[in-house]
């Protein structure tokens, strides 16, 4: 049985498929290369390609998985580290230092890299965690089965580390912080709603699903 969504939920969901709409309308015309971004992960894979590794800043977290999420989501995500709308230094030092291009052939490169496709229904949720995904409406936006989003600049979100998955949620209800904190008024609507209980009750969840994110160690990391 579904359950109608509630007025937040809804006018979140109208809000999202709006800005999905307006970004396909505004997206670039630069085709990636997986072969010429293979060639510029050197940054990318000190962090990225190590299985586990663990990222200190705002918090100890675990980097998240990047091979197999979309390009046209990579892309938006290093975008809004260059403008910072993603205000984490390290992100926003290497974002800063690429261009368009740099970022389609990255993109390219990351997306071809992904695991076996999960599962069209996800495997269910507690009574608690369930309450609080519907809440948030977070499969109108991440897909049923949060692989596969409504548009492919938003990420991929099923299987994902559980820990980045509370940080980036709780980034987003941070305000007038000049290191920590993401812009993005739909999602900080959303992460707003939650206790941090709540939040990683909810990255638990999602982080604990199949998907096709994955780590996919370089060749000086194996």
């Amino acid at each position: 049985m579904t359950h109608p969504l509630p007025t937040f939920a809804r006018t979140v969901v109208a809000a999202a498929t709006l800005l999905a709409a307006v970004s396909a309308a505004q997206a670039q015309g630069v085709t990636g290369s997986a072969e010429a971004g293979q060639k510029k992960a050197e940054m990318c894979i000190g962090c990225h390609g190590i299985k586990g590794y663990q990222n200190s800043f705002p918090e100890i977290h675990k980097v998240p998985k990047i091979s197999g999420q979309s390009d046209k989501y990579i892309v938006s995500a290093l975008t809004a580290y260059k403008k910072g709308d993603r205000k984490h230094p390290s992100m926003r030092g290497i974002a800063g230092s690429l261009s368009e291009q740099d970022m389609a052939d990255l993109a390219a490169f990351y997306s071809a890299q992904a695991g076996a496709a999960p599962a069209e229904t996800p495997k269910t949720a507690s009574a608690a965690a369930a309450a609080l995904i519907q809440k948030g409406a977070c499969a109108s936006c991440h897909g049923a089965n949060f692989a596969k989003p409504i548009d492919p600049s938003y990420p991929k979100i099923a299987g994902q580390h559980s820990d980045y998955l509370y940080v980036a949620l709780k980034s987003y209800t941070v305000e007038g912080n000049n290191v920590v904190g993401r812009s993005n008024g739909v999602m900080a609507g959303i992460a707003k709603q939650f206790k941090p209980a709540e939040m990683r009750e909810i990255a638990k969840y999602l982080g604990s699903l199949d998907g096709d994110l994955q780590t996919v160690p370089q060749s000086r990391f194996r």
